[in-house]
């Protein structure tokens, strides 16, 4: 009789199925879900900036070189930070998924790894905040690493069809699954309820700002008539239209009852005002356009509003102003953002001011609110700090400011420029209405005049809008009489001290955009 020895099998490796990878990996994306929601939620108690996410966010943009920072103002407009955001999110959610991979094997690796989350966002958080904004990074790194030990199962080596899945200390996939959408839940809920918290202060200052404004002590002029050129961009800008370029990830939701102005360095009397104590004071109210550095020739950075404001001369006389300053140096409280502003531009006379109000309504929350700062004449970021919460008198050889340290320039004019808005470029002038028109911008010293020339040929001169102001931008048209077909056109402007537009095109950096700004369109 013969006999026959049963092969053996060979052992089955311990490796997940698919499906068992795709749990584990979520594990670890639940746990550092976890962790962000938990150290969101108590940053919105502690301070909504100091959000892991956020700080790490925030670092990133501290830390980006300036030719990235003008790459995204360029690419990405307002939408940069969103976008931002969303990446740091996605590269969480793989980084979670990893850990969770290795969770079985390499526990400890493992909730080291996710620990190190609440690490970085600490670290991120200290560079721009007090001690306690690490707080909620150091309880999302805890929350992570308890969520990650408790969601950690070791797989079988082999299991039947329709048998359970054993998770650690004997769970059931039932009870796995139940822990880890419990997990989540929590995760989601803690998120949300930073959310909340935030939506609170938002109604809190959203509650201040409807009490309105006082009258100012020297209202605007009225705008004569003239000043708008159809199919232009409105002459002033509504306040939700208004371009907004800052370093914030968040909009700061500020309560107005416990926010105060502190005004030192060197000065006789230091002064210390609360949002009503500005309200108080007399206001002036003046018709201002607003342009920002990151600007390209032809850029969408530059907005007119009505601002509400008590002027700098009144605050420099109240505190007495010491002999050998030459800086106005701001802080915001969106963190470490600072700005060093030339102390002679706010001690001539122009309509500088502490911001509190825009087209006749309080500040928005996005716009700066409780108040900013505004000096016609410069670029914003040397002049006009959102969030406001000091400003110290001082000099240029103590102090440096958060874009002067990374290579902008120190003193910032706004330049002598303009735009063609119509026609879009590449779009057709209709024969029935040939006018070519945009706006042109000099704050401080005011528009001259503004040429126009097709096809690089002859400069001829566009006629002018009224006047509003010289802080004011001014809108011109071009009746356009030549031949049908594709053409271009480029426009240049002249201010008021005789300075016209120069040809050689210039990047923002350090100190804004130069050149001609030039389209192409078709005539009928």
């Amino acid at each position: 009789m013969t006999t026959s020895r049963a092969r053996p099998t060979s052992p089955i490796p311990d490796r997940p199925a698919r499906p068992r990878a795709v749990l584990r990996a979520l594990t670890g994306v639940v746990a550092a879900g976890a962790a962000v929601g938990a150290g969101h939620l108590v940053a919105a108690l502690v301070n909504p900036v100091a959000s892991p996410l956020l700080a790490v966010g925030s670092a990133l943009i501290d830390a980006a070189p300036t030719p990235a920072k003008e790459f995204a103002v360029r690419t990405f407009g307002t939408a940069d930070k969103p976008i931002l955001v969303g990446s740091v999110a996605v590269v969480l959610v793989i980084f979670g998924a990893v850990v969770g991979l290795i969770a079985w094997r390499r526990p400890r690796i493992a909730a080291v790894a996710i620990g190190l989350l609440g690490v970085a966002g600490a670290g991120a958080a200290l560079t721009r905040g007090p001690w306690t904004d690490a707080i909620p990074s150091v309880v999302a790194g805890a929350v992570g690493v308890l969520a990650l030990h408790l969601l950690r199962t070791r797989p079988v080596p082999h299991a039947e069809e329709g048998s359970a899945l054993d998770a650690a200390k004997g769970r059931s996939r039932r009870g796995f699954l139940a822990t880890l959408g419990g997990t989540a839940a929590v995760a989601a809920v803690a998120g949300a309820g930073g959310f909340v918290v935030g939506r609170v202060r938002e109604a809190a200052s959203a509650a201040r700002r409807a009490l309105g404004l006082p009258a100012p002590a020297s209202a605007a002029r009225a705008l004569p008539d003239g000043v708008q050129v159809e199919g232009v961009s409105t002459f002033t800008t509504p306040a939700a239209d208004f371009y907004r370029v800052d370093i914030s990830l968040v909009t700061p939701h500020i309560d107005a009852s416990t926010w105060s102005l502190t005004i030192d360095g060197m000065v006789d009397h230091p002064l210390t005002l609360t949002y009503d104590d500005l309200l108080a004071m007399p206001l002036i109210e003046r018709d201002i356009t607003l342009t920002c550095v990151s600007n390209e020739v032809g850029g969408p950075y530059v907005s007119t509003g009505r601002w509400l404001g008590v002027p700098f001369r009144d605050l420099i006389a109240r505190v007495g102003v010491r002999p050998g300053v030459d800086q106005v140096y701001s802080y915001s409280l969106d963190s470490n953002y600072t700005c060093s502003t030339p102390y002679q531009a706010l001690a001539d006379g122009r309509d500088a001011m502490v911001v509190v109000g825009l087209n006749g309504e309080p500040l928005a929350d996005e716009r700066g609110y409780p108040a900013r700062m505004l000096v016609p004449g410069l670029f914003g970021f040397v002049s006009a700090t959102k969030w406001l919460q000091r400003i110290e008198f001082t000099s240029y050889a103590a102090r440096t400011a958060y874009w002067t340290a990374r290579g902008w320039a120190t003193d910032a004019p706004v330049l002598t420029q303009s735009r063609i808005e119509v026609p879009q470029s590449l779009k057709t002038l209709p024969r029935d209405k040939p006018v070519i028109a945009g706006v042109a911008w000099a704050q401080h010293r005011g528009i001259a005049k503004v040429e126009i020339r097709i096809d690089e040929g002859e400069w001829k001169e566009a006629r002018l809008a009224a006047d509003g102001g010289i802080d004011l931008w001014r809108q011109w048209s071009y009746v356009y009489d030549g031949p049908a077909g594709f053409h271009s056109a480029q426009v240049r402007a002249t201010d008021l001290d005789g300075n016209t537009q120069p040809e050689e095109r210039t990047k923002v950096f350090p100190s804004g955009a130069r050149g001609w700004h030039q389209i192409q369109f078709t005539s009928e």
